[in-house]
């Protein structure tokens, strides 16, 4: 049974840094490119970054240059690293897990979804 397990949202004001981490069992990690998303209330789910296997990262223009993602291969793990965070930086965000070919910044490809953490970004 595959299982992501997203921990370390919580809430930050303006200017601050959370490190979210995404622990994933059930699969073999080093196989799947782990993306991460956000949904704000009353928004569609958005990509906001992923590690394509342990080749490269990619990032939504939103957050390019304040978040971090990476991976730890061995402890099956991803993380984003999110500093200088904004208001607008607030929503449940999700960790996701993929196999298949596709777009890596829309949600279809991707195979497993976590339960999300919440960010709450105070002004």
């Amino acid at each position: 049974q595959v299982q992501l397990v997203e921990s370390g949202g919580g809430l930050v004001q303006a200017g601050g840094s959370l490190r979210l981490s995404c622990a994933a069992s059930g699969l073999s990690f080093n196989r799947y490119y782990m993306g991460w998303f956000r949904q704000a209330p009353g928004k569609e789910r958005e990509f906001v970054a992923v590690s394509i296997w342990s080749v490269s990262v990619s990032y939504a223009d939103s957050v390019k240059g304040r978040f971090t993602i990476s991976r730890d291969n061995a402890k099956n793990t991803v993380y984003l690293q999110m500093n200088s965070l904004k208001p607008e930086d607030t929503a449940v965000y999700y960790c996701a897990a993929g196999s298949r070919s596709g777009s890596y910044t829309h949600t279809q490809p991707y195979d497993y979804w976590g339960q999300g953490t919440q960010v709450t970004v105070s002004s």
